[in-house]
């Protein structure tokens, strides 16, 4: 215990760092006063077709998170979607990610879902996230101007999916015993009913990590993965109107990638600094003046924070921590 509270000011710090770093890389040697002009000369009635392509791009991705679940165990889908938006709220507020936590304890007291299960599928969303932005990404290749970070991108890439065999492996061959390895340094912990919960959780864990044994759940999970990820792109594309970049469709997509890939990074609350490093980075590769690229990073960033600030806080009122079946 005394170890994860040392590690936790640790991830502040290494968020602070990089969120100060990425600050620095997305307003140095532009212009404020350019910026501001571009973002006034914007047309953000553009907003109107981006946010609806948007809020699909979260359903699917909602619908993806229950594909994961067992289909003996799956919680409500209108559970999972108020749990998924409780975890952007938190990751908008919070440092090193804790969304992902509170998405967790969000679906138990909605459906009373195991937490090492839905831990579990989130792992696996993390995972199947990654290798379907390193399919977008490669897929959209040919028609992208050349890109300085392919090739760390391939690196990731090959090590992510190593890692996902790896993992798949172990989990079709050794199921709940591989869990049970990874617990077995907690069963030292003498406390009354500490072994019961080891051994529920490792069971309920396994579960969780039913797509990377089933065929039919990995597909249909990928499938919905990357048609998520393709959808904010769109969504990403749309909105590059109201400020005249003039980009193709795989530019969207290239933001997309860039961001999200960036978010493997510790920062502080909603990523900022990083989103918009990561948004001008992807735009330097179509020639975007850094000014027009900061503009537009700022309006694209507020699109993903706002709506999840006001659903979380209305979702989080009174009677929102109440059990519902």
């Amino acid at each position: 215990m005394s170890e994860r509270r040392g590690l936790r000011p640790l991830l502040v710090a290494a968020g602070l760092v990089v969120t100060v770093a990425c600050m620095y890389l997305a307003v140095h040697g532009v212009a404020l006063q350019d910026a501001v002009d571009a973002l006034a000369a914007s047309e953000l009635l553009w907003l109107a077709p981006t946010l609806p392509v948007f809020a699909l791009a979260v359903v699917m991705r909602a619908v993806r998170w229950w594909s994961l679940f067992a289909a003996s165990q799956r919680p409500p889908l209108r559970a999972v979607f108020y749990a998924l938006l409780i975890g952007y709220f938190f990751n908008n507020i919070l440092p090193a990610r804790a969304g992902e936590a509170a998405r967790v304890i969000a679906l138990s007291r909605r459906a009373a879902t195991s937490k090492a299960e839905t831990a579990a599928t989130v792992v696996v969303e993390r995972l199947f996230d990654v290798l379907a932005l390193l399919i977008v990404l490669f897929v959209c290749y040919p028609w992208l101007p050349e890109i300085s970070w392919l090739r760390a991108a391939a690196i990731f890439g090959a090590f992510v999916v190593t890692a996902l065999l790896v993992l798949a492996f172990v989990v079709a061959r050794y199921d709940e015993r591989a869990i049970h390895w990874l617990l077995s340094p907690l069963r030292g912990i003498r406390r009354e009913g500490v072994a019961e919960r080891l051994e529920a959780a490792a069971a309920n864990g396994a579960r969780g990590l039913v797509a990377l044994r089933s065929p039919l759940i990995a597909v249909r999970g990928m499938t919905l993965t990357i048609a998520s990820w393709t959808t904010l792109g769109c969504s990403y594309w749309i909105l590059t109107h109201a400020f005249a970049l003039d980009m193709p469709l795989v530019a969207g997509m290239l933001v997309t990638v860039a961001i999200n890939l960036s978010l493997v990074l510790p920062s502080s609350p909603a990523a900022l600094g990083v989103f918009e490093a990561a948004t001008i980075v992807a735009l330097r590769a179509f020639d975007v003046p850094h000014a027009e690229a900061l503009s537009y990073a700022l309006v694209l960033h507020l699109l993903n924070l706002l709506p999840f600030l006001a659903i979380g806080a209305g979702l989080l009122g009174p009677s929102a921590l109440r059990r519902r079946p």
